[in-house]
Parts: structure tokens; C-alpha cells; sequence
């Protein structure tokens, strides 16, 4: 144990306490709730840094950092469906949830198949993450219909975007062995 491990572990703590504070009756809790998605945030960040930096990559970390990451966003993405009641918003969020399932699934198979490679992280991926991260700071933070939600909404449509894109790239760059094992 270490401390980007720490760090992951602390997100997937984080994520009960999310949901707690996004549905406590206090004008402050939706700020309150945006606060912690934003720690969150940075412990991602944090735990891949300090783990590079001081040489601590486990397997263990490699496992759950990812784990961590889309469990935090699917819960995330789930409390702001049912809060937005909106098309315009489950939509979004249900192509990011769908593509975390697909790619997810993907990189498991193409890890049995000894590829993982094909499908590693790639610099889109990040940016899409890094709005997605915003798109739900900003919607957790701020009511339905505010001009910072809307601003929310939008990014989240790019994240989606860029989700669908990224998805294609990787399905594209797994295709040759996907196609062999027809």
C-alpha cells in the first residue's frame, strides 16, 4: 500500500459521501457535493503523478485507478440525471456511461488477448476527461436552468462528443484483432 494507492482508495470512499451530500437539504449541499467531485478530481490526478514520479505503479493501482475514476463519474452522471429531469442532459450522460462500458469491456478482452497496448489511454481521452470533470463540477455546483449549468450542459455535450470519438479510435485501432476472432 502507498499513497497514489491511498488516494484512489480514498476516491472510491468519496463516492457514498457524494450521494449523501448531494441530497442533503441545504442550499449549501449542491456546492458542498461539487467540492468533494472536485478533490476527487484531483486525487486522480494526484495518485497517476505521484505514482510516476516516485516510481510506486502497482498492478493494484493500474486496476483500480481506472475503477475508481468511472465509478465516481457513473455515480456523478446518475444524481444529475435524476435532478436535471431532461432529455437534454440523460442523453449525454448515457453516451459517456455506454462508451465507459464498451471501452471497459474492450481493454479487458484485448488484455486476454496480450494487446492492452492497442488500446491504452490516449491524449483525447484526457482531454475528454478533463471536460467531462468540468461539465460535472459545474452541474453539481450549480441549479438546472442557471447560466453555469447550461455551461455545464454544453461541456458535457463536447465530453460526449469526444467520447464517441475516442471510442471510435479505439474500437478502429482493436478492429484488426477483434476481426480474427470472428
Amino acid at each position: 500500500m502507498n499513497i497514489p494507492n491511498i488516494l484512489t482508495l480514498a476516491r472510491i470512499a468519496f463516492i457514498p459521501l457524494l450521494v449523501v451530500f448531494f441530497y442533503l437539504p441545504f442550499v449549501w449541499s449542491m456546492p458542498l457535493a461539487a467540492g468533494l467531485f472536485a478533490l476527487a478530481a484531483v486525487t486522480d490526478w494526484l495518485d497517476g503523478y505521484l505514482a510516476r514520479r516516485w516510481d510506486q505503479a502497482t498492478p493494484f493501482g493500474a486496476f483500480l485507478d481506472p475503477v475508481a475514476d468511472k465509478l465516481m463519474v457513473v455515480v456523478a452522471l446518475a444524481l444529475l440525471i435524476e435532478r436535471f429531469d431532461s432529455m437534454w442532459l440523460t442523453l449525454p450522460a448515457l453516451v459517456i456511461i455506454g462508451r465507459e462500458i464498451v471501452i471497459s469491456a474492450l481493454r479487458e478482452w484485448m488484455a486476454e488477448m496480450g494487446k492492452r497496448g492497442s488500446v491504452a489511454v490516449s491524449w483525447l481521452g484526457k482531454v475528454k476527461t478533463t471536460l467531462q470533470m468540468i461539465a460535472l463540477l459545474l452541474l453539481l455546483a450549480f441549479v438546472p436552468g442557471t447560466q453555469l449549468a447550461v455551461v455545464g450542459v454544453a461541456t458535457l455535450y463536447v465530453a460526449a462528443i469526444l467520447t464517441l470519438w475516442s471510442m471510435v479510435l479505439y474500437l478502429r485501432s482493436a478492429w484488426p484483432h477483434l476481426s480474427r476472432s470472428m
